[in-house]
């Protein structure tokens, strides 16, 4: 305990000393800024211009007259932006003198061009109904789905598309419960069966058997 006491006594002297010292230096890195936003065309103040720090939720807005007053740091982003006016940037220079600051931003107007607009003639009322009539409406959502639900649609798609687990597993199920049920004997021959001969006539007027591209 009696080696610990040199150094705590050197902790409460020096420590009152490093914090003055970080104050101090915080003290002078803190800067007033106050200003004039006006346009670069006419000079005249700009009101509602927000005035805000890069990067931090921190920021003001101008007065009626353009005025706006803000505390920020040495090195600091200023931001001036305004609807109809090009954004604008200031910086804070690190080796500024005092702490007060003043900036007169000048905004200019943001020009927009908008696509061109070319106008016709009034048609005629032959013209309308005729563009009316030829006109064509999209498909919505109802249509779409009857179409794609009709038989010759479902049909393409039960052809070209692959079969999933379920189809897949099923199958094999049925060939494996048809190859157990025959097992020790010779399966019955469907060229004699009416029922067999049933399903390939209707397969062969369904076009089952034609050549898809």
């Amino acid at each position: 305990m009696k080696k610990l006491i040199p150094y705590i006594f050197t902790a409460f002297f020096f420590l009152p000393v490093a914090a003055n010292a970080q104050f101090e230096t915080f003290k002078d890195s803190v800067v007033q800024l106050y200003g004039l936003v006006m346009t670069a065309d006419s000079l005249k103040g700009l009101e509602s211009v927000s005035v805000v720090v890069k990067g931090q939720n921190r920021g003001t807005v101008t007065n009626n007259k353009g005025v706006f007053s803000i505390v920020v740091m040495k090195g600091d982003v200023i931001e001036f932006t305004s609807v109809g006016y090009k954004p604008k940037q200031t910086v804070i220079p690190m080796n500024l003198e005092g702490n007060q600051h003043s900036v007169i931003q000048l905004m200019v107007t943001d020009t927009v061009y908008l696509a061109a607009t070319i106008i016709k003639a009034r048609p005629t009322r032959a013209q309308f109904e005729r563009d009316f009539i030829n006109a064509q409406v999209p498909d919505d959502y109802i249509t779409i789905a009857r179409k794609n639900n009709n038989e010759a649609t479902r049909r393409l798609l039960a052809s070209t598309l692959p079969t999933d687990g379920r189809e897949a597993t099923s199958q094999y199920l049925r060939q494996y419960a048809n190859k157990a049920y025959y097992y020790g004997q010779a399966p019955p021959q469907n060229i004699f069966n009416p029922f067999a001969w049933n399903e390939f006539i209707k397969a062969w007027e369904r076009g089952d058997f034609k050549k898809k591209n």
